[in-house]
């Protein structure tokens, strides 16, 4: 059973289908209340001394937490005449009304600071009044944490205040869960019974700090199951039914990492109950379970027996990055792709439908950091006036298949992992209302957004035009057509471009394909894969090349990939 409340780090998280506080009285009495008035007085301790020291001259230091839980409850029913009258003890504290405002503000401010999560817990069924009137709940638990700051605050100066800000003081994200069996088998028996994600409500903007803003080194195949027999809590855990493509994955998640597993549903279809229930996922991944040994550990494994590929990645300061959560998946994905005789391909891909009626389907491939991305959005924004309608297949992960001599692309993901960093100023802000933010503060700041339907990603398209995003050469014109074969395949399979911070590696760097990603790992397999994929490209005179993004090079971030835009526009147009 998940508890009424726990925090842990910088998370709380509340079981609304044990206690939902209606009242202000059930608030201040509420256990979460209480724990978060405690940790913001031992914060106020260390961080804070010089508050603390004049709050404890006031009270005691010893009892600054009954003084003020006390005081708070007789606030939202008395104004602070009455509450003197009552118990004038009370009197030497009003009389330093500013110092009680700073620690309601601060406590307030605290309380904002953490990442705020409400779950309710379902079973099967879609009737009850828990799931219809879940929205309904979030919104009235901030009005209520909103009207009771403010009341206390009120009383204790004795008048309304002049400007009101409607802060987001409630819940970041709420979770419907559904608590049905799953009746996984064998060694997979450890994961049945964790509460699965039905549905998330988030409350933007979204913003998360988590430790990491940066991945390393590959994730390793191992040959035995590294989930069977784990000691997991399943009352710290949840799973997010995930749609990877065509791939049904289950996410199993620490609640330490609660950001991270949420801030999957801005970048996956989340499975419904129906898609799930009773059914065998292809994708298996455990997040966050701590193990003895204090060392970073990323594996995957293949499940011949159950035809399931298993990732594991143990609780480690080091993988507290989202990086760690969706490269993850998608290792397990191309995995599996590879096993069906499919080309995952590390990029990006739109099908472009211009207002004169041509369309193309534009391919680039790259890794972490090669521009391809950052071009793709130069043309959507370059092309404007021209442009009828511009749909993402994959904006990180998809994988090419060829069907009837013809390659066609298909993605993964609905959403797009964006780098801030080198985007035009401002577009941050125009996407506030439905983003995750992910340390806006640091270098290599992210954000999380939905970019796709899911019908579109898995519709599948021909593949007009294919190109390699070289970030590191100023060449002067911004795309290059390589008519010879293994000239391409060769610069496609070395994978250069220079490290843009979004991973601890430096300088120019090569990587197998541009696909670290489950690709390198079967690269025997890929060989034969690429040699098909390339012949029937070139088979079908489908172009194939080199854009000079120009990503790496300092003060080209966005003049790069704005000139090779231009290029792709022109190329379509004729």
């Amino acid at each position: 059973m998940i508890k009424e409340y726990s925090q842990n780090r910088s998370n709380v998280i509340m079981n609304f289908s044990l206690k939902y506080c209606e009242t202000q009285e059930e608030l201040l009495n509420s256990k979460g209340f209480k724990k978060v008035l405690q940790k913001y007085v031992l914060n106020l301790e260390k961080k804070d001394l010089a508050l603390f020291d004049k709050v404890s001259l006031l009270c005691g230091k010893t009892q600054v937490n009954k003084t003020f839980l006390e005081l708070f409850k007789l606030l939202i029913v008395l104004d602070k005449k009455e509450v003197i009258l009552l118990n004038k003890s009370y009197k030497s504290l009003f009389k330093n009304s500013d110092i009680l405002i700073d620690f309601v503000e601060g406590l307030y401010s605290h309380w904002r600071k953490l990442e705020r999560y409400a779950l309710i817990q379902t079973n099967e069924s879609d009737s009850g009044i828990q799931n219809v009137n879940f929205v309904e709940a979030t919104d009235n638990f901030a009005n209520l944490v909103l009207n009771t700051y403010r009341r206390i605050e009120e009383s204790i100066l004795g008048s309304q205040h002049s400007v009101y800000r409607q802060l987001s003081a409630g819940i970041n994200a709420g979770v419907v869960l559904n608590n049905a069996k799953k009746e996984l088998k064998g060694d997979f028996e450890v994961l049945d019974g964790i509460s699965f994600i039905k549905q998330i409500v988030l409350t933007p903007p979204f913003v998360i700090y988590p430790k990491k803003n940066k991945r390393s080194g590959l994730f390793e195949e191992v040959f035995e199951n590294p989930i069977k027999d784990l000691p997991l809590n399943k009352s710290h855990y949840f799973c997010f039914p995930a749609k990877v493509g065509k791939s049904l994955a289950f996410v199993y998640f620490h609640r330490r990492y609660m950001n991270h597993g949420i801030s999957l549903c801005n970048l996956f279809e989340l499975a419904k109950p129906e898609e799930y229930l009773h059914k065998q996922p292809n994708l298996v991944y455990v997040f966050g379970q701590k193990i003895t040994s204090d060392k970073k550990k990323t594996v995957f494994y293949q499940d011949k027996k159950s035809d399931i590929y298993v990732g594991f990645t143990a609780m480690h300061d080091e993988i507290d990055y989202f990086g760690y959560m969706k490269k993850m998946i998608l290792t397990l994905h191309n995995v599996r792709m590879i096993n069906q005789n499919k080309l995952p391909i590390h990029g990006a891909m739109v099908n472009v439908t211009l207002k004169n009626g041509k369309q193309a389907n534009i391919a680039i491939v790259g890794d972490s950091g090669a521009g391809k991305s950052e071009s793709l959005e130069a043309f959507r924004k370059l092309s404007g006036k021209y442009l009828k309608e511009i749909k993402i297949i994959f904006d990180d992960m998809g994988t090419f298949e060829v069907e009837n001599s013809k390659v066609y692309g298909y993605g993964t993901e609905i959403g797009a992992f964006i780098r801030l960093d080198d985007l035009e100023p401002g577009y941050a802000f125009k996407e506030m209302d439905r983003a995750i933010f992910m340390n806006p503060n640091k270098i290599n700041s992210r954000l999380l957004v939905p970019v796709a339907t899911y019908n579109d990603i898995t519709k599948g398209y021909k593949v007009d035009i294919l190109l390699y995003a070289n970030n590191y050469e100023n060449k002067r014109v911004p795309i290059k057509i390589i008519k010879d074969k293994e000239e391409s395949i060769s610069i496609f399979k070395k994978g250069l471009r220079k490290a843009k911070g979004t991973t601890t590696e430096k300088g120019i760097v090569e990587s197998y394909f541009a696909n670290p990603f489950g690709v390198v790992q079967r690269k025997e397999q890929v060989e034969i894969l690429i040699e098909k994929v390339f012949s029937n490209l070139y088979k079908n005179k489908v172009e194939v090349g080199v854009i000079y993004t120009k990503l790496g090079i300092e003060g080209q971030e966005q003049k790069g990939p704005e000139k090779a835009a231009k290029m792709l526009f022109e190329w379509i147009m004729n």
